[in-house]
């Protein structure tokens, strides 16, 4: 009984710095709740809407009160740092700005309405705990939490052939990706003896200096870690475990397309960083540690190719596309590949690349996808033939999407140049040091891929601005609140492009990790 009393001692500790968490739990049972109150009611989008709204808000003002000490919370199974802060913002920022988009779509039917608030409810929690994750099981059950909830959503629409088709391939790779990771894991415990990421690393050095057989011990050191690595390359969609992406990105509700473009996405980052640079970092040079971790392979290596092969498949692929929501998906499995850069970079550079990389696509991804639901809105389809003249039709949407697609490509003056420079900047960085040829040779591939994205980028300027239509168009309705969005995200990726310094302070101030 005396052993209990520490442990609970610790958990009433740590529920001081997991108030966010515990608002957003409370929001999605109340929505649920709200959901079958307001059943009859006339105005339940709207009131809805803004129950979850007032969600979100509540755990951002819980979170605005957090202090930002690195520490351990719930006996090591979380931490609460500036890294993880840091994610939470951007997770309760593509929460809610999912709900604003959702409250003005025809998406959805309003019988359903609050269900889906509910359920976007706990992918945030989800989310959360992934960046927050410094346990094997933890890092499990945060991945689960988000990836139930989503395969939910991905067929969210009753009666939709596509979408049916599109969650149960979700499901099926979800499921083989989940049970990878979960081998993968058991091999980690098994030659370790524990689950926590601060200590994976000096119990595998006491393995090594032990006297065990080091080649078996190697073998299954780099078992265990591939397949922990394979389970979050699915999370964000990097070849080759990207495969269930195109289908779900286009049977899926367009408002949860564009937050599982970004939310899971940037939470999959989130815990790949922490994983990698937690677990097997080396206390003098990360990259030495986990190389010898992992039996001698390069990883950061490794990680280049992946990165190097995500990216062109990625963008080869989308040159193909005709259906809008497919060649968004493509290009996101593209982003990803990009971003792995940062990864492979195994350097502070590195991380904070990462970082902002995905708060600037965040924005604009969103507001590509908020152009995408307002066109289909209007013409039912969603070819990029039906976006010929939309510079007409609607002019705040042509011009707002030219800036988030050349955002997407890297050009300046967008801040999606902001983003890629960070990122060729890391890269860069590690060229004259041990393996400078592979980074050198990385940085190429990624220019390459960018001028080819351009291709397919100008592809949809070019139909709103310059080509003709077939026939007579219908006409857009007037839709201020997406207007009053898509304005707000232009401007934002318009001044961030030029004015970089909030990006760089924050995201420099957000680099500690927890490390025990």
């Amino acid at each position: 009984m005396t052993d209990l009393i520490p442990l609970v001692e610790e958990n009433l500790r740590s529920t001081a710095w997991f108030r966010p968490e515990a608002a957003l739990t409370v929001g999605a049972l109340v929505l649920f709740v709200l959901d079958i109150a307001w059943k009859k009611s006339a105005a339940r989008v709207a009131w809805l809407s803004a129950a979850s709204l007032v969600v979100f808000a509540a755990a951002a003002a819980l979170l605005a009160q957090q202090p930002a000490d690195a520490q351990a919370l719930f006996n090591g199974m979380l931490a609460n740092d500036a890294f993880a802060i840091f994610f939470k913002w951007l997770f309760l920022g593509a929460g809610a700005l999912t709900v604003l988009i959702t409250a003005q779509g025809k998406d959805f039917d309003a019988s359903r309405v609050g269900q889906f608030y509910g359920l976007l409810t706990a992918v945030v929690l989800g989310m959360f705990m992934m960046a927050s994750a410094t346990d094997l099981l933890m890092m499990y059950m945060s991945i689960e939490l988000v990836s139930i909830v989503s395969y939910v959503l991905a067929g969210f629409r009753r009666g939709d052939r596509k979408a049916a088709e599109g969650s149960l391939k979700y499901v099926i790779y979800g499921g083989v990706a989940s049970g990878v990771m979960l081998f993968g894991m058991s091999y980690l415990y098994g030659l370790t003896g524990t689950t926590s990421l601060l200590e994976l690393g000096p119990r595998i050095q006491a393995i090594q200096a032990s006297g065990l057989p080091l080649a078996a011990t190697r073998i299954a050191l780099v078992v265990g870690a591939v397949f922990v690595a394979a389970g979050l390359g699915y999370k964000i969609a990097a070849v080759p475990f990207h495969m269930w992406c195109p289908d779900v990105y286009e049977g899926a509700p367009t408002p949860f397309t564009a937050f599982l473009s970004v939310g899971p996405k940037a939470a999959g980052f989130a815990l790949a960083l922490r994983f990698f640079l937690s677990a097997f970092a080396g206390p003098a040079s990360p990259t030495t540690g986990l190389a010898d971790a992992l039996g001698g392979i390069p990883w950061p290596a490794v990680i280049g190719v992946v990165s190097a092969v995500t990216m062109t498949l990625g963008n080869l692929s989308a040159l193909a596309q005709t259906n809008l929501k497919r060649l968004l998906a493509y290009s996101s499995i593209a982003h990803a590949g990009y971003t792995l850069m940062g990864l492979a970079t195994v350097s502070a550079m590195g991380v904070q690349s990462v970082m902002i990389y995905m708060l600037v696509y965040l924005v604009m991804n969103l507001g590509a996808f908020l152009v995408v639901i307002w066109v289909a809105e209007s013409t039912g389809s969603e070819s990029i033939l039906d976006y010929r003249g939309l510079s007409k039709r609607a002019p705040v949407a042509a011009v707002a999407f030219a800036i988030f697609l050349f955002s997407l490509t890297g050009i300046p003056p967008f801040a999606g140049f902001a983003g890629k420079w960070y990122l060729f900047y890391a890269v860069f960085e590690r060229i004259p040091g041990p393996g400078g040829n592979w980074y050198a040779l990385l940085a190429i591939i990624a220019a390459l891929n960018t001028a080819v994205s351009l291709f397919y980028y100008v592809r949809i300027i070019r139909a709103m601005f310059i080509d003709v239509p077939y026939a007579e168009p219908a006409a857009m309705p007037a839709k201020p609140g997406y207007q009053l969005i898509l304005g707000a995200f232009s401007v934002a990726i318009l001044v961030f492009g030029i004015w970089w310094a909030p990006m760089i302070e924050w995201t420099r101030a957000s680099l500690t990790l927890f490390r025990g």
